[in-house]
């Protein structure tokens, strides 16, 4: 099979604010497998867990380049032998779900059916997908909400906390937000921005807001703290930067509720799918979010969306130039389409 490469840079319509940082654009990688006169495509975006940590396009785009001559001499389907490769070169998890995600293109336009078919899910299951609102003033914040209303007709806000203010800042902005959208359901995700005792203190201040659960409260540094906090919180705790993939489910299974899944974290929709799996199978649950994807990857991502309790697939609804299309928005639920594959198309953007 021929493995090709290729960057493409999308823009935010609204910069994101987090507690560790603010992004406005970033390269992705587009991965085209081709075999049988038939193109696999799958996306790599780069993501960070820390403020120590580089986010570097062009180290994953080498990656990609070193191990397509290792790759060159399979097939499509030898997808046991790939995956040993790509393990055992410890290529970074999104490249891996770059070139799984192409892969099981690749298998559905072969057998020509979309991948939720394949897999026998049902997208009557599917639930609303939230939108995402970054760290602002309170004022900014409902601009932002307002400015969603004209994209998508959402029943879901998540918040970005962890203001480097302090809490008061986080309070502030959640209240206005509250007033601003009395009927929306809200999360929210400090990104581990805040210390224990905030966390603390800030699960029963926001249980009393009607806030249905805290996502990443505390530091991956900070994860021996979970089981203590869950136990002191009214409110469900689930963790994102604290797990990446199925190795991590039995450590967090008696510390939180749920676990958000991230494709580039995972490496793939294969361990995605297995990840889910083995969650369920420990009691939590399970919600799907994403970096500054493009509709290639939540597009992938909502064909795994019937077993999510959670869905936080809104990164390429805040873009001005997404070159793909693929997943469609009815009633606030991100729906993937009956095209085989993932039923992406590309549009070329200048």
């Amino acid at each position: 099979m021929e493995l090709i490469v290729q960057t493409f840079t999308v823009r935010k319509k609204f910069a994101l604010k987090i507690s560790r940082g603010t992004t406005d654009r970033t390269t992705n990688l587009w991965v085209k497998i081709k075999e049988d006169d038939l193109e696999g495509w799958g996306e790599a975006s780069p993501f960070s867990i820390s403020k120590a940590e580089s986010k570097d396009t062009a180290k994953l785009e080498q990656e990609i380049i070193q191990i397509s001559p290792r790759l060159a001499k399979f097939h499509p389907l030898q997808r046991q032998e790939i995956a040993e490769i790509l393990d055992n070169q410890q290529v970074p998890s999104s490249v891996k779900a770059a070139i799984d995600t192409a892969l099981y293109d690749w298998l559905g336009k072969k057998v020509g059916l979309p991948l939720w078919q394949l897999w026998g899910l049902n997208r009557d299951r599917i639930v609303p997908i939230s939108v995402t609102i970054g760290i602002s003033s309170p004022e900014n914040a409902v601009k932002r909400g307002l400015a969603w209303q004209e994209t998508i007709d959402f029943q879901i806000l998540k918040l970005k906390l962890g203001n480097p203010e302090g809490i008061e800042a986080d309070k502030a902005m959640l209240e206005a937000i509250r007033s601003a959208f009395p009927q929306a359901r809200l999360t929210v995700d400090a990104n581990g921005g805040w210390s224990f005792n905030d966390a603390v203190y800030m699960s029963h201040w926001l249980a009393n807001l009607g806030v249905e659960y805290i996502e990443q409260p505390l530091a991956v540094a900070e994860n021996d703290k979970l089981a203590t906090l869950s136990k002191n919180s009214p409110l469900p705790i689930f963790v994102d930067e604290s797990c990446f993939n199925s190795s991590d489910i039995p450590r967090l299974a008696s510390s939180v509720a749920g676990v958000n899944l991230k494709i580039m974290k995972t490496g793939g929709l294969t361990e995605a799918k297995r990840t889910i799996e083995i969650a369920k199978a420990f009691g939590l649950q399970v919600m799907f979010g994403c970096y500054s994807d493009s509709s290639l990857a939540n597009t992938a991502m909502s064909h795994l969306a019937p077993l999510a309790d959670y869905l936080d697939l809104d990164s390429h609804l805040n873009l001005i130039n997404d070159p793909f299309s693929g997943a469609t928005i009815s009633e606030g639920r991100l729906l993937p389409n009956n095209q085989a594959g993932l039923g992406v198309e590309y549009h070329a953007y200048k």
